[in-house]
């Protein structure tokens, strides 16, 4: 896991596992919509996810291009875009896939303005 909002495409034409900006014809708005979500989240705006064993990893903005973070082929984000034009971006939350429990309430209030953001954009 990151902090980190992600946008299309995840899947680059070179097939590189990482660093290639794949870039969507509606990129502008995918960096747009990733960019208002983590503008207003405390960790991700600072672009240093700070996460164990991928301390030096960083995210301008707090957004990435899903391929230049690294490459996925065939995953749901860009076959939404492509095949039903619908506009996804990918939350990368926590450094930990499965928080414990008692982290919640936090994850909460970390995420609780960015996603009302969102939604206004939307």
């Amino acid at each position: 896991g990151s902090v980190v909002a992600s946008y299309p495409y995840d899947d680059s034409p070179t097939h590189r596992p990482t660093g290639v900006y794949s870039k969507s014809a509606d990129d502008e708005v995918f960096r747009y919509l990733a960019k208002a979500y983590a503008s207003h989240h405390p960790i991700m705006r600072t672009g240093k996810p700070n996460c164990p064993g991928e301390e030096g990893e960083t995210f301008p903005d707090g957004i990435t291009n899903g391929a230049q973070w690294y490459d996925v082929e065939g995953g749901m984000q860009d076959y939404n875009y492509v095949w039903a034009n619908c506009f996804e971006i990918t939350l990368e939350l926590s450094c930990c896939k499965y928080p414990p429990t008692s982290e919640l309430p936090k994850e909460w209030e970390n995420n609780q303005e960015s996603l009302l953001a969102f939604i206004e954009k939307v």
